[in-house]
Parts: C-alpha cells; structure tokens; sequence
C-alpha cells in the first residue's frame, strides 16, 4: 500500500466541490467529474480506486475510509455519512444498465445510493441500483447488495441475506 498522499497544493488543483481537513488521496486513485465531489474532513481513499462523478454526484462526510481497487459509480448519486470503513475492491454503482429490458437493450436505471453512520463494507462487496445501507450495518465480503438494508445488522451473500443484529 502506498503511504504518499496529494499535497494540498495537488488537492486544490483536482477543483473538488469542497473538502475539508486531512484529506488523504493516493496519487494512484483515478477522479472523474471532481466538481461533482464534496468531501468533510478526515477521508482517506486509497490506491487504484477509480471515482466516476461526471454524472451524478458523490458527497463524503467526515472520518471515512476507502481501501484501494475500489469503484464508486455515481451516475445516479452516492452519499456516503460518517464514520464508514469500505474494505479494498469495494464497488459502488448507482446508475446501472436495465438487463431485463427486451425492447432497449441502451436502457439505463439511475437510483441514488446511501451509506449511513458507522457501515462496514467487506472486501469485494457490490452495491447496486437505488440503495439505503442504515447505521450500523455490516456488508461481508464478496457480498451482493441491491435492496436497502436494517440498521445494526449483519448481512453477507450473493445476494446478501440478514444474519444477525450487531451490537451497538
């Protein structure tokens, strides 16, 4: 992993929304649509994560991590709340193609998403489509997430699948 972050000199040059205070960005990370991008203080996003805000917008609160190699999609809208760990290989994807759409195959679903207070998300998780992760669940690795989810809950699978209260 690599422990070199932008300077704030290279932070303003990105021309994000906003940002707040110890901000912590990997060279290695790729941002599209930085003027789509507002993020509070004490975010570190880590290697080899690609952040697609062209389309869309993607709003970080405060104390939020990123691991490396992960994919935030924000066509339809991502907002992430404080306090959230998401584990390397995380993908996130709020504007989705329609495959079940006979007749167009070009059709695209937008649904924003929302990641509350205290998530977990395991290694390798995907969320999709128009999404509430409530405070203080836990996404397990390589799990499926395409409807919202209980606060303090555990859930892991393909898709994912309740399975047990966490506690506060």
């Amino acid at each position: 992993m690599n422990h070199n972050f932008l300077s704030k000199n290279r932070l303003k040059k990105l021309k994000l929304k906003s940002f707040g205070k110890n901000i912590k960005i990997s060279p290695n990370v790729t941002i599209i649509g930085s003027e789509n991008i507002q993020m509070g203080d004490n975010v570190r996003i880590d290697d080899y994560t690609i952040i697609s805000a062209k389309e869309g917008f993607l709003k970080l609160h405060s104390n939020i991590h990123i691991g490396g190699q992960g994919y935030l999609g924000c066509g339809g809208g991502i907002e992430i709340k404080s306090d959230v760990n998401i584990a390397q290989g995380v993908k996130i994807y709020s504007k989705i193609n329609d495959y079940l759409s006979a007749k167009n195959k070009n059709k695209i679903i937008k649904g924003s998403i929302k990641i509350e207070r205290n998530v977990i998300l395991g290694s390798n998780a995907v969320i999709i489509g128009k999404t509430i992760i409530k405070e203080g669940t836990t996404v397990g690795a390589l799990s499926l997430v395409k409807q919202n989810l209980n606060s303090w809950s555990v859930y892991a699978g393909c898709p994912v699948k309740f399975i047990r209260k966490r506690k506060k």
